[in-house]
């Protein structure tokens, strides 16, 4: 496999499509998809780091499949989720990383709750940063951000103050935004951050991504012309 080019990306992000469709297709349940999509997510989030991107972030459960996934399933993610983070105290010196969870974590187990506070704070120390997208919906993370600066005191808020109090505070916009799945929508995905973000559609679905495919979608952001809206 070639050595891709990927220094002009400082943000990788995926929204992660088609686990429960994927299973499904092999007749299992939607929650073995989720499981092998989560040994994906963990192969995939370490090559992006090889490779040098220092900020990679990922949709894993938006806010609205808080809402309208069963039990079953959300508890099967959580269980994931915790084994994610317990390993990531272990992994994250030896991948000079920090993991940090995005999203609204108020509704989410207690014991879930803390583990995300341990781990954010252990791993606080180190330069790269995995985001992890978790109830997680651009309006809300953009409401929640506006009534922080409010309750700081801002009385005039700026592009910068909001930059700022997103739960990606301290990472750079994404570069481009890979989808997988074969949908071609953004659903409510780092709706802020990505105004110039290139976005890059395909019909894998995610269980079935590669280094490969990434490093395709990395040769055709660089193969664009980024005009930041200008002309």
């Amino acid at each position: 496999m070639s050595q891709p080019n990927a220094q002009n990306v400082r943000h990788l992000a995926f929204i992660m499509d088609g686990n429960g469709r994927w299973a499904q297709s092999r007749g299992m349940p939607r929650e073995f998809g989720h499981k092998e999509g989560a040994k994906v997510f963990r192969r995939l989030a370490e090559y992006c780091s090889d490779i040098g991107i220092g900020c990679v972030t990922t949709y894993a459960l938006s806010t609205e499949n808080l809402k309208n996934r069963s039990r079953a399933e959300l508890a099967a993610l959580f269980i994931l989720l915790k084994e994610y983070l317990k390993d990531a105290m272990v992994t994250a010196p030896k991948n000079d990383t920090q993991v940090k969870i995005i999203g609204d974590h108020s509704p989410l187990p207690a014991d879930l709750r803390e583990m995300i506070k341990t781990v954010e704070r252990e791993t606080s120390i180190y330069h790269k940063r995995l985001n992890i997208a978790v109830n997680y919906g651009g309006r809300d993370e953009i409401v929640r951000a506006v009534n922080r600066l409010i309750a700081d005191g801002h009385t005039h808020i700026t592009e910068e103050d909001i930059d700022s109090a997103l739960d990606t505070g301290g990472c750079p916009p994404p570069d481009m935004i890979i989808r997988t799945g074969c949908e071609i929508r953004v659903s409510n995905f780092l709706l802020w951050q990505s105004a110039y973000s290139e976005y890059y559609f395909t019909d894998t679905l995610w269980p079935d991504l590669t280094e490969e495919e990434i490093n395709r979608a990395l040769d055709d952001f660089n193969s664009r012309h980024r005009r930041f809206g200008g002309a």
